[in-house]
């Protein structure tokens, strides 16, 4: 997911996570974000991955990002608006795995229209914490 701009303001409590689950914001993605928690699987990393690019969370993406992979910054894309996500598929390599895998589709609305990310995410422990590596994108 390409899209840099600053974070979005706080939500109010009762606001439903962009990632899809059904708790609010702040008991779900909301305390990866704020660093309250850090996220315990790779789908729930790329969870709050995902809602942190509809938040526009440059700092959190970077922060979650494998060093070796991450960028200097995240060039957020002003027309696009994320619409929504749907994991296909994920594996975490259990309790103590080092490495996971994500599929995912999510959905976007842009300049050009509707359209769709598919992207099968790697993930790793760095430092105890899970990050994002990198993703193969396809149709």
């Amino acid at each position: 997911m390409r899209s840099t701009t600053r974070s979005a303001s706080p939500s109010p409590s009762s606001e439903r996570c962009p990632c899809g689950l059904p708790a609010p914001y702040p008991r779900c993605c909301g305390r990866l974000h704020d660093g309250s928690a850090a996220a315990a699987r790779p789908e729930e990393l790329m969870r709050s991955r995902y809602s942190a690019f509809v938040r526009r969370d440059e700092a959190y993406l970077l922060r979650t990002w494998h060093p070796e992979t991450r960028p200097d910054s995240i060039d957020f894309d002003p027309s696009l608006r994320w619409l929504g996500l749907t994991v296909l598929h994920s594996t975490d390599g259990g309790t103590f795995g080092t490495d996971g895998t994500v599929e995912f589709r999510a959905r976007y609305r842009d300049a050009g229209g509707t359209g769709e990310l598919h992207e099968r995410s790697r993930f790793t422990r760095h430092e105890g914490r899970w990050v994002y590596v990198d993703g193969v994108i396809s149709d």
